[in-house]
């Protein structure tokens, strides 16, 4: 009897050991299952590219603006002292483009930016915006077309289409990014010329052009619909007005909305989409503050009715992210991209910002080129699939992201 009940028990032990034994191997097979992705053995074949900088071309001084001849490899590069160039991206020759206006070159003044009629080359319009002077030396942001000769590697028939209203001393603020939108109308964007008296402002006084976003036709003519052509206290060609200093201008490839970055005063930076008549709020309503100060500037525009809203901001205390040239990224090296809004920063270090853009919402994704320490002017999706980039600095290099391996 003794033993019998000995010999259940030492049966029973063992069957718990088994069962204790078994539960811990499934135990582990399910923590195997649960391990993060990047510990499991997977297939990288599907992963996305990691971008690559190449060097396109070199010794440019200042580039400010970038924008293809339609249906080639052949790239538009303003410099800011005034040199026009156009860069085949796949041989890396560079041709100096002659007959370009008089600008003044001083502080952040020079030629600017540039656009290329959709029709290239029928017609062969360029549309460029620079700083220029008048007789007592102030400046103001200026458009003007050109014909562009390739072959004889100059510009002819200049024309000034528009001169931003009215010309101030200094040399800051002037914009000035041109896009031409899917209604084939020329978009410019102004600046507020660094005015800082906050109480009577010219991005808010109307009757000027400064501080705004101006819509002409292709000859510079005022458009018959322009929100504000019969309202006598606006400029006619105020498409929309508030900004401070918008340096980044595109025409979404799906939506057809116009979308700028814009500069704030201590971080306020802001992405907004431009509205037919919209207030954006400078200096009355902002996410920033003075410089120098935690104090600030206005109200924030979500407490005001008339103020249209950035689509994203940097407010007071973030470090800010002063943008400058935008595009949507429409390229196959980067699948992932498809879409999205790059934009450049123009402080040393940080680097090109990608935004997932959802309708009228965008989502910081990630920052390439941090670590190049570039300040980075203009940024412009390649036929290619390459995403080129302009540095500001003199004797600098043009270069482009590509899909390692490409």
């Amino acid at each position: 009897m003794g033993k019998a009940v000995l010999a259940t028990g030492v049966f029973l032990v063992l069957l718990a050991g088994a069962l204790i034994t078994l539960a811990l191997l499934v135990e582990d097979n399910d923590a195997t299952e649960r391990l993060p992705a990047a510990e499991d053995p997977v297939d990288n074949a599907d992963e996305p590219a990691e971008p690559a900088i190449e060097t396109v071309a070199e010794g440019f001084d200042q580039p400010w603006g970038l924008a293809f001849l339609p249906g080639t490899e052949q790239l538009v590069v303003t410099q800011l002292p005034g040199a026009l160039s156009v860069v085949d991206t796949a041989s890396g020759e560079v041709r100096d483009i002659g007959g370009v206006p008089d600008v003044a070159f001083a502080g952040q003044g020079g030629l600017l930016d540039v656009a290329v009629h959709p029709d290239f080359p029928e017609p062969d319009w360029l549309y460029l915006t620079y700083a220029a002077a008048d007789e007592a030396g102030a400046t103001t942001t200026h458009l003007a077309r050109a014909r562009l000769d390739l072959d004889g590697e100059r510009l002819d028939d200049v024309e000034v289409l528009f001169t931003a209203e009215p010309f101030r001393t200094g040399e800051q603020h002037y914009g000035s990014r041109v896009v031409v939108g899917p209604d084939s109308m020329l978009y410019v964007s102004v600046g507020d010329r660094g005015d800082k008296d906050f109480d009577d402002h010219p991005s808010q006084d109307t009757a000027t052009t400064l501080g705004s976003t101006v819509r002409l036709a292709p000859d510079g003519a005022i458009p018959d619909d322009n929100p504000f052509v019969d309202d006598p206290a606006v400029a006619d060609e105020i498409y929309s007005y508030g900004h401070r200093n918008a340096q980044g201008m595109a025409v979404h490839p799906a939506t057809g909305q116009l979308w700028q970055s814009e500069h704030g005063e201590e971080d306020g930076d802001e992405i907004n989409i431009v509205e037919a008549g919209g207030n954006y709020g400078w200096p009355e309503a902002h996410t920033g503050c003075e410089y120098g100060t935690d104090t600030p500037i206005g109200d924030h525009p979500a407490e005001r009715d008339d103020i249209v809203d950035p689509v994203h901001y940097w407010e007071c205390g973030t470090g800010g992210f002063p943008p400058a040239g935008i595009t949507f990224y429409e390229g196959d090296q980067f699948p992932d991209w498809q879409g999205d809004l790059l934009v450049s920063g123009l402080v040393a270090g940080d680097g090109l910002a990608r935004f997932t853009v959802d309708g009228a919402e965008a989502d910081h994704a990630e920052t390439l080129l941090t670590e190049q320490d570039w300040r980075i002017r203009d940024v412009e999706s390649g036929p290619d699939g390459a995403v080129y980039i302009a540095i500001d600095d003199e004797d600098t290099p043009l270069v482009r992201l590509v899909a390692a391996g490409e």
